[in-house]
């Protein structure tokens, strides 16, 4: 087998300097995708400048130029190396413009976002006020980008939780109790669902389902009846009155000892697995291509393994719901 030559993508839009930045809530894989942008810039000839700390270090000036060397040893670390933070600055027009002032004055021909939907309404509408051309890598656990089929950073959050509820289960199973545990989600249910069948739980509690609390009661209640020793109930934090209402709820419905555990940002960090690092490198090359071809304002994503490009404003206006086959799997298999 010939090992394929590398080919040279076409550059009709003829940029030379590109900027690159991680904003809002860190992901596992950030590094692997500002990694692959400097990397993919290099071998197009094309030269890249950090932003450190999102939007908020752009309207300052926080700008440096990046080689190859720079990104050396990070596609295993979790964070990003640029820094994030969020930025009520940037949600001025003022804030916006002086951030254009800096881009220009460097001679970037295009940002790319690494983030969620905030950085994503960031990236829009300084595209729209001042025509610099963006285009936005989804970098976010939740998993809750319409246009891709996973997002940098989802992967690893599940593993991460999915290792604690193995541990939890051990200890209710040996103490007779009921566990509720609550993921990350404020918004989606991706990781709970994910969490729930792969780490076998009685019951899980999403967003997308107003189910009433009382179903837990009714789940452990039979869990009981059948001879189970504990039960794992999985809850995301945007369900409402979240894991201690559903623990509340248990207790007082079946009087069995009932323990929450809060995962929280446990699952933003740790060293990103590899379908992480994979999509990271994937969508980091990808957006540096989608500038050279001259698109603006759309994120880089996978759909069915192929890039696909979705209008910034879609990401966050259409709903992507999660898998509804995976719900029903998890209540059958909850028996």
């Amino acid at each position: 087998m010939t090992e394929p030559t590398p080919i040279h993508h076409p550059n009709p839009a003829g940029v030379k300097r590109v900027a690159v930045l991680t904003s809002g809530g860190d992901a596992p894989g950030m590094n692997a995708a500002i990694r692959a942008v400097v990397r993919t810039a290099t071998f197009e000839s094309l030269e890249v400048v950090g932003v450190r700390r999102g939007f908020s270090g752009l309207h300052r000036g926080e700008l440096n130029l990046l080689g190859p060397r720079d990104v050396a040893n990070t596609i295993q670390r979790g964070g990003t190396i640029l820094l994030t933070a969020r930025s009520s600055t940037w949600r001025t027009p003022e804030g916006r413009a002086s951030g254009a002032k800096y881009l220009r004055e460097w001679g970037v021909d295009g940002l790319i976002v690494i983030g969620g939907d905030g950085s994503f309404h960031g990236a829009h509408y300084l595209q729209q006020e001042h025509g610099i051309p963006v285009i936005g890598v989804p970098g976010t656990i939740d998993n809750d980008l319409y246009g891709t089929d996973h997002t940098i950073g989802y992967f690893t959050a599940v593993e991460t939780a999915l290792d604690a509820v193995d541990k939890l289960r051990d200890t209710g199973a040996s103490h007779e109790r009921v566990f509720v545990i609550e993921v990350m989600g404020r918004h989606a249910g991706h990781i709970a669902l994910d969490v729930a069948v792969a780490g076998g739980a009685e019951e899980v509690f999403i967003p997308e389902d107003d189910k009433p609390v009382t179903d837990a009661v009714e789940i452990v209640k039979e869990s009981l009846a059948k001879g189970k020793r504990g039960s794992i109930i999985i809850v995301a934090e945007g369900y409402p009155g979240g894991a201690q209402g559903v623990a509340d709820a248990i207790q007082a419905g079946t009087g069995m000892e009932t323990r929450v555990s809060i995962l929280g940002h446990i699952q933003r960090g740790g060293s990103p697995v590899s379908s992480d690092r994979i999509l990271a490198s994937r969508l980091g090359e990808a957006a540096v291509y989608a500038l050279m071809d001259g698109r603006s304002d759309v994120m880089v994503g996978r759909d069915s393994g192929g890039i696909c490009y979705t209008p910034l404003h879609e990401t966050w206006e259409r709903r992507k719901d999660v898998s509804r086959d995976l719900y029903r799997c998890a209540k059958t298999l909850s028996v």
